[in-house]
Parts: C-alpha cells; structure tokens; sequence
C-alpha cells in the first residue's frame, strides 16, 4: 500500500478522506473475493482505479498456477500505476486501456466458463455493469460486484432491463454486498 500512499498525492488514487482506512475499507474489501471464490482462474476488474479489487487479486494470487487478473481502466495515469504496481508485485495481471464497454468483448476471446468472474467496485451503477459485462457473462463467467448500502435498489432498477440469477453475499467488513451474478439475458429474451 505504500506505492498507493506514493501515488495518492498526484493521481488522487482513493478519496483522501478513506486514506487513514486504506487497509480495511479498500485491501480487506477487496480480498473477500480472493477467499469467496477459490476456484476462479481469470478476474477481469472493470475501472480498476487505484486497483480495487484487481490488485488485491492478482497480489494474492501470485503463486496459483493459471492464476490471472485483466485491468480494466480507462484513465491513462491510473493506467501508468497499475503497471507500475504489476512491475512491483510480480503480480498475474494486465493492463487494458481504455473504456470497459469498449474493452470488455476483447477480453477472454479464447473461451470462457464459470472459473472466470466479472468485478468491479464503484464503477457504475447495476443495470449499466450488466450492460459492460454482458459479452462475457452470456458466455459462462459470472459477476462479483461489490455495492454498497444501496444495493437493493440498484438490484431493483437493472430488474427493469435484465434477467439474472442473484445471490447476495454480504460484506464481511463494510455496509454493503456482493451481488453474485448470473444467467444474464435482457428482459424479454427467452432463455
């Protein structure tokens, strides 16, 4: 977390006022993935950031083997961090620059199945997620989002526009949850 606390100053990496909870509000919220899912292979983290939960991913993931984390991130300085930390860490991952709707059906060509999640923490709201993910999650992976207080309501909203199955999973150290996701299709489609 220091190359974090390095960065902070330049690229506003994390909201300075979570600075001070770095480790719980960020790497522990993170890492319940790591421990929820231990047979995934492949994450793709959509708006990495700072590199919440896709760093925290790839870190501990460093010594599986087939272990492997996409980042996704459209901002360029953010992007220059990422590696950095990638360089840094040793860690399985990748930089992919640019905007995850753009980014997203590029990912995983080869194949997909259900040891290949979908991530993202604080990017958009639920029924736009979806949308972002849908390429990947129409072919065998599934999501993890994290939300905060107001999951239900997101949930509520992508209702409207999509069929999934859900299952909630609630944070183990912060107000919000896990959305687990799968069997996406546009409301209407038939299955």
């Amino acid at each position: 977390m220091a190359l974090v606390r390095k960065w902070q100053p330049v690229e506003n990496l994390i909201s300075p006022t979570s600075l001070p909870e770095i480790w719980r509000r960020h790497v522990a919220d993170s890492a319940e993935l790591y421990a929820r899912y231990p047979d995934v292979t492949h994450f793709a983290d959509l708006g990495t950031g700072a590199g919440f939960p896709g760093m925290v991913l790839a870190i501990l993931g460093r010594e599986r083997i087939g272990f492997h984390v996409d980042l996704v991130e459209s901002n360029q300085r953010k992007c220059a961090f990422l590696r950095t930390a990638i360089r840094e860490t040793s860690a399985p991952a990748s930089v992919h620059q640019g905007r995850a709707e753009t980014v997203v059906p590029a990912l995983w060509q080869a194949g997909v199945n259900h040891n290949y999640c979908v991530t993202s923490r604080a990017l958009a709201p639920l029924p736009v997620l979806l949308g972002y993910a849908e390429f990947q999650l129409r072919r065998g992976a599934f999501a993890a989002f994290h939300k905060g207080e107001g999951w239900q309501r997101e949930v509520e909203e992508a209702r409207q526009s999509w069929d999934f199955q859900l299952a909630v999973h609630p944070s183990r150290v912060g107000e919000g949850a896990i959305l687990e996701i799968s069997d996406v299709r546009r409301t209407g489609e038939s299955a």
